[in-house]
Order: structure tokens, then sequence, then C-alpha cells
């Protein structure tokens, strides 16, 4: 062979295996990032200036401070003991002085004690309640089928992790996108919307599509904070979002909102009505996405040459389809017919049906996985602020603190006397800014939603008591568009460096004002034609 043509082969050998090693060194950084954000919630801004005791002390002044007002007119003294806990709470979330789980933590602690000098809530006695009763109001987020419902989705995400067939959905889509730059990126968008329906939890799914993303990025030679790179990590990592508003299963935040507004306002949510109330916003916001991204980041190439040949390697690393995955796949299906259906083909509900699931898939030889996989792979203390998230809510509802709120705040604007339309622009205008200081929509409809219930049940002759009204402040809950801090799945695709915050920003304003205009668009038309609101 002449030496030229050795060369050649020589050095494209080199430029393969630079591009595998790549790859790897790719793949272990998007997993050291799931994992970190699997333990703990990434530090927000103030964290880098050492502020952390100063806001935990600033929390248990709030708290104190509070308690040590006079309870204002209209407000039990339980209620006002709700507020001072909410200030610890928020201040709390919001600055990250401690995880999100210690937090949580402390909140039952304090729930528990505050409360143990109050009179009981059904007002039979003036007499205090003690810590007996008063650590059931603390624990009775717990007790919620909707924690049920959560951690069954977060097995049913862990089964999918376990088996990789999450992955393998995300390598066939990508593999029939092609090579062409913007294809990828409509093949970003719909194995984030694919996988939506069947992994209920937003970082397990960026977890999956971001390593091939980066792979491809890799192997066409360009460094992973590339243009190229940027563009098609927060397109994957923002289309998630996009369809945390989509699927009612698809994000925990939603289980929460619709679990108050079926303790609070008697009404249940199935899995079909919020679809068919949120996709065809999803629908909208993945077809601006694609045009928002092309226009906002312009790749390097717009042809990922050997990006079909990383995709077809991946998938021979994963080998044929497994047993396992077959099962998994009958399984998730059927879940998804059944939570279609509630409430018309069937009377299951969709905690019941995802925890028969679990329990079949958690057998043994029938299932695809074991408890002591399951027990490394789910994320414990996201139930942990799950549950506590409901205590707070389901206290500043009972106690009345939350009606208290909401007239002392909206009410004194006189938004209850506006028309619907403009008490969503206003609200969710205030919806989207406050998420700029919370890194999780757990803990903030854990917040909001009980205040957002009672100033929907004080509007005269609001569509079905107001459920659309929270219904749609949920939507804007999920808004995690315009930071890297705004949602953990932001964070994990931060975390491999592709991209700086100013990029994704530049991004985030326009996906965030095409959303709440959409929002509204549909408030006046599609939602107000179907009775929602």
């Amino acid at each position: 062979m002449a030496e030229p043509a050795k060369s050649s082969l020589r050095k494209k050998a080199e430029q393969r295996s630079q591009a595998s090693a790549e790859v790897k060194r790719e793949k272990e950084a998007v997993a050291r990032a799931s994992a970190e954000e699997s333990n703990k919630h990434p530090d927000g801004f103030l964290a880098h200036l050492n502020l952390k005791p100063i806001w935990f002390a600033a929390a248990f002044i709030a708290l104190f401070g509070i308690l040590l007002l006079p309870t204002g007119e209209g407000l039990t003294l339980a209620g006002k003991q709700a507020l001072a806990i909410l200030a610890f709470a928020i201040i709390m979330w919001v600055t990250e002085a401690v995880s999100y789980t210690v937090s949580s933590i402390l909140i039952v602690g304090i729930i528990t004690i505050a409360l143990s000098f109050a009179p009981p809530l059904t007002g039979e006695t003036s007499e205090a309640m003690g810590t007996t009763e008063s650590i059931k109001l603390a624990l009775s987020g717990f007790a919620s089928s909707a924690v049920a419902l959560v951690a069954a989705a977060l097995a049913l995400a862990a089964a999918m992790q376990a088996t990789g067939l999450h992955k393998r959905l995300a390598l066939i889509v990508l593999k029939f996108a092609g090579e062409k730059t913007s294809n990828v990126v409509i093949g970003a968008i719909a194995i984030s919307t694919i996988l939506a329906f069947f992994v209920p939890s937003a970082t397990a799914r960026a977890g999956a599509v971001v390593p091939i993303l980066l792979g491809m990025v890799a192997a066409f030679g360009l460094a992973t904070n590339s243009r190229l790179g940027a563009l098609l990590i927060i397109t994957a990592a923002q289309a998630v979002s996009v369809w945390n508003v989509g699927i009612k299963t698809a994000a925990a935040q939603n289980i929460v909102a619709t679990n108050f507004i079926e303790s609070s306002m008697q009404q249940q949510v199935s899995w079909g009505q919020w679809f068919m109330w949120a996709a065809p916003w999803s629908v909208m916001m993945s077809v601006a996405l694609f045009f928002i991204m092309r226009w906002a980041i312009k790749p390097e190439v717009d042809h990922i040459e050997g990006g079909r040949a990383v995709i077809e390697r991946d998938l021979k690393e994963l080998g044929p389809i497994t047993g396992k995955e077959i099962r998994l796949i009958i399984v998730a299906v059927a879940l998804l017919f059944l939570w279609a259906t509630e409430k018309s083909l069937h009377p299951f509900d969709s905690a019941t049906v995802t925890i028969v699931a679990i329990g079949f898939l958690l057998l043994p030889k029938v299932g695809v996985f074991s408890w002591k996989t399951a027990e490394k792979l789910i994320n414990w203390g996201t139930l942990i602020v799950f549950a506590v998230g409901i205590s707070l809510g389901s206290l500043l509802l009972k106690t009345g603190a939350a009606e208290w709120l909401s007239e002392k705040t909206f009410g004194a604007l006189g938004i209850t006397n506006m028309p619907m339309l403009a008490m969503i622009a206003i609200v969710g205008l205030f919806t989207i800014l406050i998420h700029l200081g919370f890194a999780s929509a757990t803990s903030l409809s854990s917040a909001l939603i009980p205040v957002f219930i009672a100033l929907a049940q004080s509007v005269p002759g609001a569509a079905n008591g107001g459920i659309g009204f929270v219904i749609i402040q949920q939507f804007l809950i999920c808004f995690g568009f315009l930071l890297p801090i705004s949602a953990p799945q932001n964070m994990l695709a931060y975390g491999t460096g592709a991209f700086t915050a100013k990029q994704f920003l530049k991004t985030g304003i326009p996906i965030t004002i095409v959303g709440y205009l959409l929002v509204l668009l549909l408030s006046a038309t599609y939602w107000k034609w179907i009775g929602l609101v």
C-alpha cells in the first residue's frame, strides 16, 4: 500500500479513536452530573458567595419574626404559624441554604412543634392540640395517593434506566433523524416528546438524550462547547420542559397541583383531561422551539458527518433488544393506555395502575429489575420533598392561611374583579418571575398552588369553580426556560459544559415570551371553548 494511503488511514483511525474517547468522556461527564443532581439540587448563584449560613439564619429569623407578630384580622393562630413556616420554607428553597431534602425534614419538625401550641383545626376546643395531633398534620402528605403515584413513577423511570430502554428509544429516533443538523434538532425534540409519555422523570429523560447528542458532536470533531453542542443540548433540555406541561405524569409538580385540586376543590383531573388541555400548547411550543433554537444559535455546520455512525455504534453496543426491554415496553404501553382511559373505560386511578405495574416489574423472573437495583436508582430525597410540600400546602389550605394571603395580596390589587383572561395574564407574569428564584418546580407548586386555589375560589362565577385558572398557573409553574438553575434537567445539561448561561438565556427569553403568549391565546380561545376557563 502506498505511503500516503497508509498515512491517511492512520489519520482517520486516530480521529475515530479521539472521537470515541471524547464520546466516552462526555458520557462520563453527563453521568456525574446526573448523579450529583440525584443527590442534591444544584447550588444557586448566591451560593458561590458563601452566603448559605446567612440565609439559613435569615430563614429562622423570618420564622420567629412572623410567629411573634400579632395575629392578623381574619387569621387564626394556626394560620399565622402556617404563614411563618411558609416564609421559612421559601427562603430555604430559594437560597438552598441546605439541600431540599434537609430543609423538608426541618419543615416537618417545625410544623409539629409550632402547631402543637395551636388549638385543633376542628375548632372543637381552644386548648393546644399537642404534638400527637400536630405531627399528623406534618406527615399528612406522606399519606397522600399522589405520593404513591410519584414513588411508582420514580420506580418506572428507574426501570427504564436499569434496562436502558429509554436510551434505545432515543438512539432509534435519532437514527431516523439522519445527519442534517436541522433534522437532529427535530430528533432531539421528538425523543423528548416520546419519552415524556413513558418516563415520568424530567432528569431521566434529559439524561437519556444528552450523552447521545454529545457523542454526535464529538464524532464530527467539534468541541463540546461548540455552537453545535450548545444548540443540541439546550434544545433537549428545553424540549423536556415543554413536555412537562403537556403530560400530567411527566413531572412531579403536576401531581402536586392535581392533588391539591382534588382535595380542596373536589374535582379530579384525569390523565386524559390534562392531555386534552395541555398537549395542544406543548405541540405548538415544540414547533416554536425548533425555529427559536435555529434562530438563536447558528451551528458551525449544517451536516453532522459520521453522526449516523455514532448512533449505529451505540445501538450495536446495546445489543439486540432483550426480553426485559420487551416486557417493559408492554407494561409501559399498557400503563399509557390505562392512564389515558382513566375515568372513562375503567374505574382505576393513575396511582393504582402504576403501583400494580411496578409490583409486576419487580417480580423475580417475569419482572425487569430487582428491588436492590431500584433502591440505588430511585431518588428518595425527591419523594420526601414532594410529600412535605403536600403537607405544607394542605396546612395552608386547612388553616385558612392560603385564603388570607390571597385576599391580602391579589385581593388588595383588585384582581378578583378583573376578567379571567386579565387574571391569568397578571398572575401568570408573577408566576414566571417568582420561578427565577426556585430550582424546584415541585416546591414552587407546593407554595403557590394553595394560594391560587384560594384566589380562584374567591372569583364569582368562575367556570368549574376556578379549576381552569389553577391548572393554567400550574402550566406556567412548569416554565423552566430562562436560567440553567430553573430546573434540574437544565442543570444536568449545563453540567456538561456545552453552553453558557448567557446562551441559555438567549434562547430562554423568546421561548418564555412565546409560551406565555400561547397561554393567553389558548385561554381566550381553545380553553374557553372547551369550558376550562
